[in-house]
């Protein structure tokens, strides 16, 4: 079985600023689903919108995920 390896913004998520960026794939992991469903739910409104850091790169405030999941509580499934 392969080991994952957990990415540092979630690794040392507690201690990151609320200013500090994380992307899709770590958000996913704090959420234990896939990025298109973080895709979908930021479509959907669900989640915050993600800021465009970039043409290449869209990223989520740690300040609004953790209003976010604080609000969700475990309404969240995946």
């Amino acid at each position: 079985m392969a080991l994952k390896t957990i990415p540092p913004a979630l690794a040392a998520f507690d201690s990151l600023p609320d200013s500090a960026l994380i992307d899709a794939s770590a958000y996913a992991l704090l959420l234990g689903c896939s990025t298109n469903t973080i895709w979908r739910r930021a479509a959907a409104g669900v989640i915050p919108r993600p800021i465009k850091v970039s043409t290449q790169q869209t990223r989520w405030r740690v300040g609004d995920v953790r209003k976010s999941m604080a609000s969700l509580g475990n309404a969240v499934e995946c």
